[in-house]
Formats: structure tokens, C-alpha cells, sequence
């Protein structure tokens, strides 16, 4: 089933992200980790593509099993930045015939070996190339994209990167999944501003709950999202008040009252990046949709 089919107004739903294991011995521990938040039913998973040094090889192996084995709605992320059209079309094959029909459609990060003059294929520089070649080779895929609330730290403008959306969506993208952040001004006005260019699909907002001060202030420098003085001067206090341990409480309360916020508020669902913790998830979707 294509995700946007699932995805029902006034149905707020949860959906998480998971990242692969480095090292296939530790899949063990990672399925015990999908089996113990399967029951919150999520409306759908995605699995990062090749992170932590896994494999691609790794990553559709593992949504075809949270597809066949867990009965998740999985989907995968897919970079196009440094890949050959050819190589893209046989990734997607695979993963139609694992019954995986759902993708999230990426640029990805610049290969260091690469330069903007000797990119493997010129027909893939960006999401939206990305969006077009799913949509025109298997129209039975359904195509999410990336959003950046807080705009995409290479945007020229807030205003060029909205365009860039749009632009993507128009290739034949369905929802957009959002970026983290911290403040659900920054996902209220982004939605606001995409609205008005007329881009009517379906946002969902990204949600990444702090467990490490470390582990939040570097994810934070590579994506651009900003964290508001007042809840990092509360993340610091309880650092120093009672640890990493103190550290997750707080970040767990925060990421938690921002999901109440965004349902609340109209978002059609929250997409949890999990860092593959499942006490953190748990105590967040606990009552979230009201059961």
C-alpha cells in the first residue's frame, strides 16, 4: 500500500525511523528493538539508507523483513547524489519484489571523492531528478520527500528552498516529511508558507527526542536545526543536575509535549526518529492517540 493512501485526515497516526545496524551481528538486538515497538502501529517505517556505514544491500534487507516479518508498512530511504540512473532502477526492482512499495526520495550528501564536475550521472543531481525517476519508472511506488522547517542549510533563501519543494512535489511526490526540530513554530509556519505556494500535500512532522547532549548537538550542526536557549539551558541544567540520565528525562518530556502540540494542532501524524531506542519511543507514544 502506498503510505499517502494510509495517511487519513482527522486519523492522526505515529510512524518511525530506523537506522542500520553497522554490523550485521547487532541485528539481533535491533529486531528486538522493532518487535517491542511494533505494537504502538505505526502507520508505516523507514529505514535509512546505508547509515552508519551498513550497507544498501543491509538496508533493503531489512525492510523487506519489517515488511514480511513484522507486518510494518515499511519504507525505504533512497539517495541519488553519486548513483547512476541504472543502479537506482535495480535498487527499486529489489524492493518491489520484497513487496516494499513505499520510498522516501533523497539527495544524500556529496560523495568526498566527487566534485559538482565529476558526478557519476548528470541525470541525478537532485531529490527532485530522484522523484521524477521512481514516478516515471514504478508509478506503484509511493514517493515521500524531505522538508526543512528550518530550511535547508544550503538554500539560498527560505524562500528558494520552499520553491525547490514545490518543485519536487510537482515530479510526483506525496507527503513530505519534515526535518527535526525543536519548536513547532518553525513546522506551523513552514506548512503556512508551503500552503500559500499552493503545495497541498500531507506534512509530517519530524520528531527527534534528546537522549545525549553529545548525540543532539551533533546532529544538530550537520541538519541546521536551531534548539531554543531555553530548552538547551534545560538540557544543560539537568546534565549537570543529574547526567545522561537527567538529560533523556528531559528530552523525552519535551519531544513528548511537542507531539501533543502538533496533533492537537491539525498535523496529520509524528514521524519519530527512534536512534533505534525503544524506551525513549515507548514513553512518548504512550496515550499519544488517545488509546
Amino acid at each position: 500500500m502506498k503510505i499517502i493512501d494510509a495517511i487519513i485526515p482527522g486519523k492522526p497516526f505515529v510512524s518511525f525511523e530506523f537506522f542500520p545496524p553497522k554490523e550485521q551481528t547487532e541485528w539481533p538486538a535491533f529486531f528486538r528493538t522493532v518487535e517491542r515497538l511494533t505494537p504502538s502501529r505505526p502507520l508505516f517505517a523507514s529505514v535509512t539508507y546505508g547509515a552508519g556505514g551498513s550497507s544498501h544491500r543491509d538496508t533493503l534487507d531489512i525492510v523487506s523483513r519489517l515488511k514480511q516479518e513484522h507486518g510494518l508498512e515499511a519504507m525505504a530511504h533512497l539517495t541519488c547524489i553519486g548513483s547512476e540512473p541504472g543502479q537506482v532502477e535495480r535498487f527499486l526492482d529489489a524492493l518491489a519484489n520484497q513487496g516494499v512499495t513505499n520510498v522516501l526520495a533523497l539527495r544524500g550528501d556529496l560523495p568526498k571523492e566527487v566534485t559538482p564536475e565529476t558526478y557519476p550521472s548528470r541525470n541525478l543531481q537532485h531529490a527532485s531528478d530522484l522523484v521524477s525517476l521512481i514516478h516515471a519508472s514504478h508509478p506503484e511506488l509511493g514517493i515521500g520527500v524531505a522538508g526543512y522547517p528550518e530550511s535547508h542549510p544550503e538554500a539560498v533563501s527560505p524562500a528558494a528552498d520552499l520553491e525547490a519543494l514545490r518543485f519536487k512535489m510537482d515530479q510526483g511526490a506525496d507527503f513530505v516529511v519534515t526535518q527535526l526540530f525543536f519548536d513547532n513554530a518553525h513546522y506551523f509556519n513552514f506548512v503556512r508558507r508551503a500552503r500559500s505556494l499552493g503545495i497541498d500535500s500531507p506534512f509530517i512532522p519530524g520528531i527527534l527526542p534528546v537522549v545525549s547532549l553529545k548525540v543532539i548537538n551533533r546532529i544538530v550542526s550537520l541538519c541546521g536545526a536551531s534548539i531554543p536557549p531555553a530548552f538547551m539551558a534545560k538540557l544543560e541544567e539537568a546534565d549537570r543536575s543529574g547526567g545522561a540520565a537527567a538529560v533523556q528525562r528531559v528530552g523525552i518530556a519535551h519531544a513528548r509535549q511537542q507531539a501533543d502540540e502538533l496533533l492537537a494542532s491539525g498535523a496529520p501524524g509524528v514521524h519519530l526518529y527512534t536512534l533505534n531506542r525503544a524506551d525513549a519511543v515507548l514513553e512518548i507514544v504512550e496515550g499519544l492517540l488517545g488509546s
